[in-house]
Parts: structure tokens; sequence; C-alpha cells
């Protein structure tokens, strides 16, 4: 079966002043259609440049990015950012709330560049908000609200648009001990209720563990697929 992401002999090298720094250096990988992977290594070994390769928000100097039969280090600005819009969600460790916008308005942002009228765009935002546990929060802004959910509404606007892949930067890393349960728990539910592919970005064995595979990074390059849970 082709998988969902396939990159090949990936690299990415940018410019640190007068040196040329490797941020990754010839990755090549599978992940299959509802996997949920976890990156981790440590800091400066490339997993959130990978990630930002993964979801079209950067493109590599060399290889190739396949995702669902799409190449995407091929394309213009342009036409990445219309296929992130509707590909991929985006879930950052501080959330990325617009503080002067309820939690309804900031998981509508998304919908704001496609073409559906109010009716659909409520329909999707109240669906998105029931998802993830927070409806009962809607009309409340970022500042009355608590880190998990924060987190929770920032996961409901990843969701919208419906987009088959989630990416997670550290989702965890700005919150306690229990929150991180429950957003991980909501991650993994995402995963095997709806069939979402996952992929995480974390420094934390435990947030690791909810995955089912582990790939580690080193110094840019793929050191290890880790194991299967």
């Amino acid at each position: 079966m082709q998988p969902l992401i396939a990159i090949r002999e990936l690299g990415k090298t940018y410019r640190q002043g007068e040196t040329m720094v490797t941020a990754l250096e010839d990755i090549s990988l599978d992940i299959a259609s509802g996997e949920f992977v976890a990156l981790m290594g440590p800091s400066g070994s490339g997993k959130t440049t990978l990630l930002n390769i993964m979801a079209g928000i950067d493109r590599p100097t060399g290889g190739s990015v396949t995702i669902d039969g799409v190449r995407l280090d091929g394309m213009t600005e342009a036409q990445r950012t219309a296929w992130r819009t509707r590909g991929v969600g985006y879930i950052f460790q501080f959330y990325n709330l617009i503080p002067v916008l309820t939690a309804y308005e900031n998981v509508e942002l998304p919908l704001l560049t496609l073409p559906l009228s109010r009716r659909e765009r409520h329909a999707h935002v109240t669906a998105a908000l029931e998802a993830v546990g927070i409806a009962a929060r809607a009309r409340h802004f970022p500042r009355q609200l608590s880190g998990g959910e924060e987190q929770r509404v920032a996961i409901a606007r990843a969701i919208v648009t419906d987009a088959g892949i989630l990416v997670a930067d550290e989702p965890t890393g700005n919150l306690d001990a229990g929150s991180e349960q429950a957003i991980m728990t909501l991650i993994r539910e995402l995963n095997r209720r709806f069939g979402k592919t996952v992929i995480l970005v974390t420094h934390d064995h435990a947030a690791a563990d909810f995955a089912g595979r582990i790939m580690r990074l080193e110094k840019g390059r793929l050191i290890s697929t880790g194991k299967e849970n």
C-alpha cells in the first residue's frame, strides 16, 4: 500500500551569518494513513524543521516530499498555502489564539478563506468544539480559559477544516501534568476515532508513549524508528 507521506533523501540547509547550517540530512521515511508518529531528539536535532516541511510551512533544499500522491517540494508558496489550508491542521505549544477573539471565532478563522456559507461555517465550528469537549466555552475569550482549555480550542481550530493530517509541535510543553494527560488522550482519540494521521514533536517520553511509533533524530539525521506501541 502506498504510504500517505513519503519522504526521500530529504535535506535542509540554511545560512546563519557566514556559515551554512545543515538542519536535515538524507532523511527517508514513510508514514501510513492513520498512523500516530512521535518525533523525538535533542534541541537542534531537526524535529521541528522536519515537521514544518511535512506541514507545507517550510520547503527542503534537497530530496522529495510526497503527501497523498502530491509533491510538496515542487510547489510555489501560494500552492503550498492552499494545500495546507485543507490538508493539514497545526497544533502549537503556545496555542497561538488571538486574544480579542472568542474561542468560537478563533476556531472559525481557518474557514474564512474557504467558499463556505455562514451556516456551513457554524456547523463546522460547532462540530469541532464539541469533538474536543469545549463547546460550553465557545463564547469565552482566551484570557477566560485555562491552559488546557486554550489548547483544546487550538486543537478544534486544527481539525475544523477536517484535515486528514494533524501536526503537533510540543503541544503539552506549556501544560501541567493533569492537562498534559487530558490533551494527549484527546489527540490519541482523534487518531483512533476519526482516523487522523498524527505527527507529534515532543521532548516528553510520557507524551511520546501515546504514539504508535517513535522516530528519533540527532544532528539532522534519522537514527531510529523506535518501537511500535
